[in-house]
């Protein structure tokens, strides 16, 4: 597929997942705004909790990512018998695509395999943006590692790049918990996940490092595959 085409593709997946997200940030505010206790419609905690879950900045993150790759391919086609005619894209944009890619396909393995069926605490889910986020959004960035032109061999020093995020997520997760009362249910200690919140998890904190654990595997493993993938795609 062309640069200009996959262009195309990539700003269309970000403006639905972008769409997805805005549409379950109001649902989301509509309910805090109907609640008729004070801890449920403290709008400023309902909104820091929903931009702490790891889907939603993946999710943000992947927009913005598949946007400046769109630009990038949008400038290079409109200047395709210049000196940018073989361009592959720069080294910033591959990392960040690499990590958005990587954020996402795990999200999508994360959510399908422990959270399917399960009521998350963001309130009432809306059906289409749970499945862009989740599914769709998911495979479009496992599409982009696989299909998109110009991409860049990266090495394999990046993989550490790619881990950073979700260890500062985790850190901030677990450290911001105890410290934010429930939307929901009035009481201290909030968790973005059943399987992060010690209390529902058998063996308590030791059960969730053992989740912790098993994602940060998940996360190395399929970055792996994605810097895989860019030394036999790249160039």
């Amino acid at each position: 597929m062309g640069t200009r085409t996959w262009s195309i593709v990539r700003l269309v997946g970000a403006i639905a997942i972008l769409a997805a997200v805005v549409n379950q940030l109001v649902v989301t505010l509509g309910i805090a705004l109907q609640a008729t206790t004070p801890y449920g419609s403290h709008v400023p905690t309902v909104v820091a909790n929903f931009l702490s879950f790891f889907t939603i900045e993946s999710n943000v993150l992947s927009a913005v990512a598949l946007i400046l790759a769109a630009i990038w391919g949008l400038r290079v086609t409109a200047s395709s018998t210049g000196p940018g005619a073989d361009a592959v894209e720069p080294r910033w944009l591959a990392i960040l695509l690499a990590c958005t890619s990587t954020y996402m396909i795990v999200t999508g393995i994360v959510y399908n395999t422990l959270l399917r069926g399960i009521e998350l605490p963001q309130g009432s889910t809306v059906a289409w943006a749970n499945e862009m986020m989740h599914v769709v959004g998911p495979l479009i960035l496992l599409a982009d590692v696989l299909l998109a032109p110009r991409r860049r061999c990266l090495g394999w020093g990046v993989l550490g790049v790619v881990a950073a995020f979700p260890i500062v997520w985790a850190v901030y997760t677990l450290i911001r918990a105890d410290l934010v009362i429930s939307p929901r249910t009035g009481e201290t200690g909030w968790y973005p996940y059943p399987f992060l919140d010690p209390r529902l998890v058998p063996g308590e904190y030791l059960g969730v490092a053992g989740y912790i654990v098993g994602i940060a595997v998940a996360i190395l493993v399929v970055g792996a595959g994605v810097i895989w993938v860019s030394r036999k795609r790249g160039n």
